[in-house]
């Protein structure tokens, strides 16, 4: 017994969707909460391949965010080394008995 062809499509719809969104969250700039779906079933065979570069991109962005946090780390480690420097300004100690 073959697939019923309107079943087919809507599963290569529903995957179709998911695949739109998860591109288009990828080049957003805000971040968004995903939540994984259900009930697709298996990928449809024609989506494999954009499935795939899409997990490449993926799998690049998140390289870049890494790189670009470590760098943020070593730029908030060097501005606290010269806050550290830096000599008090101005009374140190308060007497408060007067």
């Amino acid at each position: 017994m073959s697939p019923d062809p309107t079943t087919a499509d809507t599963g290569r719809d529903a995957w179709a969707a998911v695949l739109d969104t998860l591109e288009r969250d990828l080049t957003a700039e805000a971040t968004t909460t995903w939540t994984e779906p259900t009930g697709l079933g298996p990928l449809p065979r024609d989506l494999v391949g954009r499935a795939s570069r899409l997990l490449a991109a993926q799998r690049d962005r998140m390289a870049t965010l890494e790189a670009e946090r470590r760098q943020t780390l070593e730029h908030l480690g060097a501005l606290r080394a010269v806050d550290a420097t830096r000599e008090p300004r101005g009374s140190v100690y308060l007497d408060a008995s007067a």
